[in-house]
């Protein structure tokens, strides 16, 4: 069996690859390197053993021609012919052959392109590039990995450069609101007239319930081609994209004419912002920009897409288009044609209000005007969303959470208006009479941020105000009983703390309100735990494309009644570790079964040998690191090796006690200490630390010795037989320590006497501390010496009976290791993780209050009246007068 492949590893090959070619060019050209080469590659390995129905891959235009062509001179003009016979067998000139491989301006010139080229081609050999064994569901994953390189191509490409890719939650958003998922007619169609590398447009259709027929246009031929190729990757072959200038060009007519437009059942798009000059080449309008009062301005497209795209949708369609916030307010000829919109069509539906700098080709705001042509004869409100504040930074951009999704869907398909700083229903008769047709966001959506009130009264008297505790009143719903507990009566309309503010969290966490609350939260997602389990435990058997939004629908069911805690973050926290850690390993428990967490992931050590007149690195049988494939080693350390597991704790936690203890003997020692100028001069470790103790014992002097000393220098003179020194020993009964175990006295016996005699006797006073605090480091060294080996040697043999036990794993043991113990508990991580955010929030606010108000104003002027006296008198006292 292949290895098991996660997704993460199939970005980390494919962004190598792009690695071998930075430099040379900037990431807005080397994208179409890159792209293309994964297509090839892909197209390839479908075709294997089975021929792939959409693409022809030819004789000489396969991935396998490429790797015939490593290291030979003439790769490059190989790869292009190759790439010229795949596009001419499928229609693809233009599309697929725009990265010229023979380019030396981009990839050098000799052995510099060879080598770039002959690396480049090794990385799409890797096993997880294999996509030969493939089936449909997996498609989905080749497809991200396009749409993973293109969000980083975007990100690298700078502003000027990225406009060709929409960002993939966006593009989750428009697919939503259109409601293409609700499709029952299997003839409708989709368009995007400014559908850059496709990735809008492909999200819309993967959205539907079956096959969809799709159009798309992009003025950019490169960028199309990347449209092209990203419809291949995702499944959807039948995509028409066109390549021309939408306004002057449009190539969706019905057919058999060139003056009528075709019109398509859903629409979506994400046009360049308030492009100028739209009007180059335009000669025929077709009547798309009539009928509004007015015509766009001829220095901003905004409009004038907004326009062609209600010119393309059929009377019963949909549209979602991502437009500048300036379409909702701007004067003159748009706030006539926006009139018309509101007042007469009535086909808007819906504003959506985005956070600023998501796109990369513009920071500025967005919005999604969703158009619903079907219910205009009914429609007298425009449903408003103003989701601006949803978003999490990512890099030098913004991104929409899971949460941030959900919360836009949810309640623009509920029209909900549970919070009236979020949405609303707002009468078209208030547009149009009290607002003058304008439809910024502000004017209809209370203002969320809520002024922080300082109180003066408070200042002044002391006291916290009863309208700043009132404010918690969540928590004090959440924990009935809590809110006496911690405040009393001050005076009226205003409280004090009853406890000491040091002791504030303390008192939370153990008030037993807070407790039942806590275990309500545990209940809950037990409950979730329950409900889950069988689904979980049949993954092999089942369809899991949706089975994150049904996890993630179950867990909202299961805290629906836990007040307090907000259920997008729930729904995060669950959504994070999805995206992070659970949808690779159900990925690949859906593909090859639960044997997959009995796989292991093994690095091994290399070694350096001579092939061929070259130095090259070759794999050895040593194992450097090891883990599992879904099931960590850690997991299975922890729960199928305990005592063993301890043991190696056990010696870590003793080495950290010790480093920490030598460091802060070093911190502590006096800077004319031994120990101090050995950190200052040299490495502390054993041999150091031992010169040191030896000078300082070759101070010591007494009775003992200095006779052993005289021995010493005594044979040293000549050399003694051991009758004549033993009768020294005999008139000398102080040397005898000399003598070792065998009646002899040699130069190693003579020294350890000296230095036994010493260590006995110690330094003097002076030298005693510095050698007090020596020996006492080196007591720490070779503990930490000694905890090193048995930690080593305990480290390996667990290593040996972890690696020899996953093999042996039951299934009932992988069902408890990753579903109870690695997915439960890191979904369950998340969600305790955001509960202590919000006690933690809880905290905070109450000492802010405590501390704001806990000095009043005549506190503060005594203490400063204070203050001033005692400076005056210094001043007096040195001197000065005034």
């Amino acid at each position: 069996m292949a290895k098991a492949v996660k997704k993460s590893e199939l970005y980390s090959s494919l962004w190598d690859s792009c690695d071998q070619l930075r430099g040379s060019m900037d990431a807005s050209q080397y994208k179409d390197y890159v792209l293309t080469l994964l297509f090839v590659k892909y197209v390839s390995d479908k075709a294997t053993g089975s021929p792939y129905e959409e693409i022809v891959v030819p004789k000489g235009g396969s991935f396998a021609d490429m790797v015939a062509l490593k290291n030979k001179p003439n790769i490059g003009e190989g790869m292009d012919i190759a790439i010229g016979k795949l596009a001419e067998a499928n229609g693809l000139q233009g599309i697929i052959t725009n990265a010229h491989f023979n380019d030396d301006a981009k990839l050098g010139r000799g052995k510099e392109k060879v080598d770039t080229l002959t690396k480049l081609i090794g990385i799409f050999q890797r096993p997880e590039l294999d996509f030969s064994r493939n089936d449909a569901n997996d498609d989905d994953i080749i497809g991200d990995a396009y749409e993973y390189l293109m969000r980083k191509f975007a990100t690298e490409s700078g502003k000027s450069k990225g406009q060709f890719y929409t960002p993939a939650e966006v593009a989750r958003v428009l697919a939503k609101v259109v409601e293409v998922g609700s499709c029952t007619d299997r003839r409708a169609t989709v368009y995007d007239p400014a559908c850059g590398s496709g990735s809008l447009l492909i999200r819309v259709l993967a959205e539907a319930p079956f096959e969809l027929a799709g159009y798309g246009q992009e003025k950019d031929n490169a960028t199309a081609g990347l449209a092209k190729m990203n419809a291949v990757l995702h499944g959807k072959p039948t995509v028409n994209v066109y390549t021309g200038n939408t306004f002057a060009d449009p190539h969706n007519f019905d057919t058999g004419s060139h003056d009528t437009l075709q019109r398509f059942d859903y629409i979506v798009a994400n046009p360049p912002f308030s492009m100028k000059n739209w009007r180059n080449g335009l000669e025929h309008c077709l009547d798309r920009f009539k009928g509004y009062g007015d015509e766009p301005p001829e220095k901003n497209a905004d409009y004038a897409w907004l326009m062609h795209i209600l010119a393309s949708l059929k009377s019963t369609g949909k549209a979602a288009v991502i437009l500048p916030h300036g379409v909702l307010f701007r004067g003159n000829a748009e706030r006539t044609i926006r009139r018309t919109l509101i007042k007469d069509k009535r086909w808007i539906k819906g504003i959506i209000g985005l956070p600023p700098n998501l796109f990369y080709g513009t920071g500025i705001p967005a919005c999604i005007v969703v158009i619903d042509k079907a219910h205009a004869d009914s429609r007298d409100y425009i449903f408003m969303i103003d989701a601006s504040r949803g978003f999490v930074k990512d890099g030098n951009k913004n991104r929409l959470r899971e949460c941030d999704i959900f919360r836009i869907v949810e309640t623009f398909a509920g029209e909900l208006e549970d919070d009236p700083t979020y949405s609303r229903k707002v009468p078209i008769s208030e547009i149009v009479n009290k607002n003058d047709c304008n439809l910024n966001l502000s004017r209809y959506l209370e203002n969320p941020n809520v002024e922080d009130v300082q109180d003066i009264d408070g200042h002044l008297r002391g006291g916290i105000p009863m309208r700043d505790v009132d404010s918690l009143d969540l928590y004090w719903r959440a924990f009935p009983g809590l809110r006496d507990k911690l405040f009393e009566p001050m005076r009226d309309g205003y409280l004090q703390l009853r406890i000491d503010k040091s002791k504030l969290r303390e008192t939370i966490e153990r008030d037993p309100a807070y407790l039942a609350y806590r275990e309500r939260i545990d209940a809950a997602y037990c409950a979730w735990m329950e409900a889950i389990r069988p689904r979980l435990l049949s993954l092999a058997n089942a369809n899991d494309a949706d089975l994150s939004g049904e996890l993630a629908d179950k867990l909202l069911s299961a805290f629906t009644e836990i007040e307090l805690m907000n259920r997008y973050d729930v729904y995060q926290a669950f959504l994070s570790y999805w995206v992070g850690t659970m949808a690779d390993d159900v990925q690949l428990i859906a593909r090859d079964g639960w044997s997959v967490a009995r796989e292991l992931d093994i690095e091994h050590k290399m070694r350096t040998k001579t092939q061929n007149g070259e130095k090259v690195s070759v794999e050895t049988e040593q194992v450097k690191s090891f883990d599992g494939v879904i099931l960590p080693a850690s997991l299975v350390e922890h729960e199928c090796f305990p005592d063993e597991s301890m043991a190696c704790d056990l010696c870590a936690a003793l080495i950290a006690k010790n480093e920490i203890e030598i460091d802060t003997a070093v911190e502590e020692a006096a800077e004319d200490s031994e120990l101090f100028d050995l950190a200052q001069t040299e490495t502390i470790n054993p041999t150091n630390i031992s010169s040191r103790l030896d000078t300082l014992l070759e101070k010591v002097d007494g009775p003992a010795i200095r006779a052993l000393v005289a021995f010493q220098n005594w044979l040293t003179e000549k050399k003694r037989a051991k009758a004549v020194y033993s009768r020294y020993i005999a008139d000398n009964p102080l040397c005898a320590a000399a003598v070792n175990d065998k009646g002899n006295v040699t130069k190693t016996s003579l020294a350890e006497a000296i230095r036994a005699a010493r260590i006995k006797q110690g330094p003097a006073d002076d030298y005693r501390t510095d050698y007090e605090e020596l020996l006492e480091v080196q007591r720490l060294l070779t503990e930490v010496s000694e905890a090193k080996t048995q930690l080593k040697q305990l480290r390996q043999a667990l290593d040996e009976q972890i690696m020899a036990k996953y093999a042996l794993l039951s299934d009932d043991e992988i069902h408890h290791l990753l579903v109870e113990k690695k997915w439960f508990f890191g979904v369950y991580d998340g969600v305790d993780s955001r509960y202590e955010n919000l006690i933690s929030e809880f905290v905070s606010r109450i000492n802010e209050l405590v501390s704001r108000y806990e000095a009043t104003l005549p506190q503060l002027t005594s203490q400063s009246a204070e203050l001033e006296s005692r400076v005056l008198e210094h001043l007096r006292e040195m001197g000065f007068r005034w």
